[in-house]
């Protein structure tokens, strides 16, 4: 057997492996007599059928399992050789193999970039305060206040904060929206909706909720409506300037509740100073989570930024097609139609692309790390991914458990991410932290 490394890039290379023909006959006989072994053919016992009736019979079985064999054989034994790092195997071309000829099978490989790490420790990280403000802590209440709002019916015009119940129909150059869209005709006419009137949140139709103030129950109005130049739920209006007529059929006043026993008891709290304490609380976990986020993605980007090495291109176009699917769901869940994705498939995937390939850089580098700093997976790891997989999915411990089992590769990608986050969070840890100056806060009453 000769092994012999051809470079084609930096990442990729040719493995080739010759076999004599004394060796590629061997593997055939043993191959040929494992199936003898186990074969059951009418007149003889098991084991005992002529080599030739059991080549007759089961001829296709043979020279497939014969072909892997060898393949597998030289693929393991060029590995062990070359001692080639591989990252993902390519393509193979076994070429012809036959008992009583050499063979020669040729491997096209990726392996892992080498490169030298940038020092790590002490990296910039800039956080915000995490004290929430006494404007922060006021704006929560009412927050909370207005998730218990009751909605009255309103005798006046409407006015800011109000939500009005409204038919609209729409044109386009004095054409229906509605023919525009067959297949989603909310956007071009509805008998009866909801609409907050000036609110913070724009509605199904951009804009429409700003065009509502002023208006009473029984009263019409033409409106006009300017899409965005993109408006990926409904192309055909994007840029468009559109004409809706409407009518308010009722509107409600928000009304939010008092602060009082109930509400206080409701938010496990004895009086308004103890609600502003737990308020006070809450924000600053949030901020110190937000903080952790911002910290993570601060030092994953710095060490990142510091190398610059050739990539894989199995592993781009691999990792191109988990960012392309999870854009694509992502963005059906939403309500984006399949046209809007063949229409910039181009750009998807370019992006797509550049996304893959930042992607494993930096889990090379963070690769590359781990190892350095002996950062290994242990069993209270496994367990506590378990359980939060558990708690975020409904589904039972124990079945995540059996899924991993069965599924290798899924289990293989879910250690490697486990070891990647504890690398991230050693980064963080040994960051230098800068706090942003922030105004001093007023004293809460």
């Amino acid at each position: 057997m000769n092994i012999a490394v051809q470079d084609q890039s930096v990442t990729r290379k040719s493995l080739v492996v010759t076999l004599e023909a004394g060796e590629v006959s061997a593997q055939h006989a043993a191959t040929v007599a494992e199936f003898a072994r186990m074969a059951r053919l009418p007149g003889f016992r098991p084991g005992k059928a002529p080599t030739d009736m059991v080549l007759k019979r089961f001829g296709k079985d043979i020279a497939d399992e014969f072909k892997q064999k060898v393949v597998s054989k030289a693929y393991q034994a060029g590995l062990t050789q070359s001692k080639l790092d591989v990252m993902q195997l390519v393509d193979a071309v076994p070429g012809e193999l036959a008992a009583g000829k050499p063979a020669e099978i040729r491997f096209t490989v990726d392996v892992r970039p080498q490169f030298d790490l940038p020092a790590y420790d002490a990296l910039e990280t800039e956080v915000a305060p995490v004290e929430a403000t006494d404007e922060e802590v006021d704006r929560t209440i009412e927050a909370m206040r207005a998730e218990r709002a009751d909605f009255r019916v309103a005798e006046r015009a409407s006015a800011k904060g109000d939500f009005v119940k409204l038919s609209y129909e729409g044109t386009v150059d004095g054409k229906p929206i509605a023919d525009l869209s067959p297949d989603r005709p909310i956007y071009g006419k509805a008998p009866q909706t909801w609409e907050e009137v000036d609110g913070s949140q724009e509605g199904l139709i951009p804009g429409l909720g700003r065009e509502l103030s002023g208006l009473k129950a029984g009263e019409k109005r033409t409106v006009e409506i300017a899409f965005p130049a993109e408006f990926a739920p409904l192309p055909a209006l994007a840029g468009a300037k559109a004409q809706y007529a409407v009518e308010i059929l009722e509107i409600r006043e928000r009304v939010l509740p008092e602060i009082n026993d109930e509400f206080l008891k409701s938010h496990q709290a004895d009086s308004l100073d103890a609600l502003k304490t737990n308020v006070r609380n809450s924000l600053r976990m949030q901020k110190e989570h937000q903080n952790r986020s911002l910290q993570r993605r601060q030092v994953t980007e710095a060490v990142v930024s510091k190398l610059e090495f050739e990539l894989p291109a199995s592993l781009i176009d691999l990792e191109t097609q988990d960012v392309l699917r999870q854009f694509i769901e992502e963005n059906m869940r939403r309500g984006v139609p399949q046209e809007q994705f063949e229409k910039d498939k181009k750009e998807l995937f370019e992006n797509a692309r550049k996304a893959a390939a930042a992607r494993v850089k930096m889990q090379l580098i963070l690769g590359r790390i781990a190892d350095q700093e002996g950062i290994k997976l242990t069993e209270n790891d496994m367990n506590s991914f378990i359980y939060r997989e558990s708690m975020r999915s409904g589904v039972s411990a124990d079945k995540l458990v059996k899924q991993l089992s069965k599924d290798r590769e899924q289990l293989r990608a879910m250690q490697q991410n486990i070891i990647l986050d504890k690398t991230v969070e050693f980064l963080v840890s040994k960051a230098k932290v800068t706090t942003k100056a922030s105004e001093t806060p007023k004293s809460s009453s």
